[in-house]
């Protein structure tokens, strides 16, 4: 391993999405994104619906898409670990638009305290994966 680079190992609940050298890594935050680059300090962070994009060993930069999860950043080893995780070319835009209506349709409603945080996180969810889609074309 170069100083230039860290080790990252990023994991979904159904598969392994990335694992191995990268130079940056952009994760979505609650209040907007945040940068890791090679021998960050060393902290936890919570991570919400969104948007990462990792640039590997090579220069390539690689997209995807997250659910909620977090990340552990230790000795210049960053792991972390998301409920989902998902290449653009992944994303089914038909399945990602329905259950956008269906989570606003349920948000609409006015349900209890936790069935509108599990609503909203439905939503973040598939806005992201959406603007994914959008925006590499795929």
């Amino acid at each position: 391993m170069s100083t230039k680079t860290f080790y990252l190992h990023v994991i979904a609940s159904d598969k392994k999405f990335f694992n191995g050298l990268c130079q940056t890594l952009v994760l979505p935050l609650e209040d907007g994104e945040k940068a890791i680059l090679p021998h960050h300090e060393d902290m936890v962070i919570a991570l919400t619906p969104g948007e990462i994009r990792l640039l590997d060993e090579n220069g390539q930069w690689i997209y995807g898409v997250v659910g909620s999860g977090f990340v552990q950043i230790v000795n210049n080893r960053v792991t972390m670990i998301v409920d989902t995780a998902e290449h653009p070319d992944e994303i089914d835009e038909r399945r990602a638009r329905e259950a956008r209506e269906r989570a606003e349709e349920q948000l609409r409603q006015g349900k209890s305290m936790q069935e509108h945080s599990h609503f909203e996180a439905s939503l973040a969810r598939s806005l992201a994966r959406l603007r994914a889609k959008e925006k590499y074309h795929v």
